[in-house]
């Protein structure tokens, strides 16, 4: 076997280990995060573009920039949400109890201006 496939496989692994880890954190970071897009502020108006973009990103795109705008924390969880979603075994609205009845609020109130600046 090849050195990069060992490590590779290694990688492969390794991640498969942290995977639990980084689901718990995900949701925890996914459930603050949806407090926050219900919001009304610049950062709602930014989290909620983010994600409906998880959710479908055809439909409500997001311009990662925007990211930018954040507070720091905020942009930590964004960031656990996405390691979550990387491989997701559910999709990003399944991850929380009543997820489609969020979802649908978060698309009511923010599809029209999930494309942020």
């Amino acid at each position: 076997m090849s050195d990069s496939l060992s490590k590779a496989l290694a990688n492969t692994r390794a991640y498969q280990q942290q995977r639990p880890a980084i689901v718990i954190a995900g949701v925890q970071a996914l459930d603050r995060l949806i407090r926050i897009a219900q919001g009304d502020t610049g950062q709602s108006q930014v989290v909620g573009g983010f994600l409906l973009s998880l959710y479908n990103g055809d439909d409500y795109r997001f311009d990662l920039t925007a990211l930018r705008t954040l507070d720091a924390l905020i942009f930590e969880d964004c960031i656990s949400v996405l390691l979550m979603d990387y491989q997701p075994e559910v999709e990003v609205h399944e991850r929380i109890p009543g997820g489609n009845v969020i979802w649908k609020g978060l698309i009511k109130r923010w599809a029209p201006k999930a494309v942020t600046p």
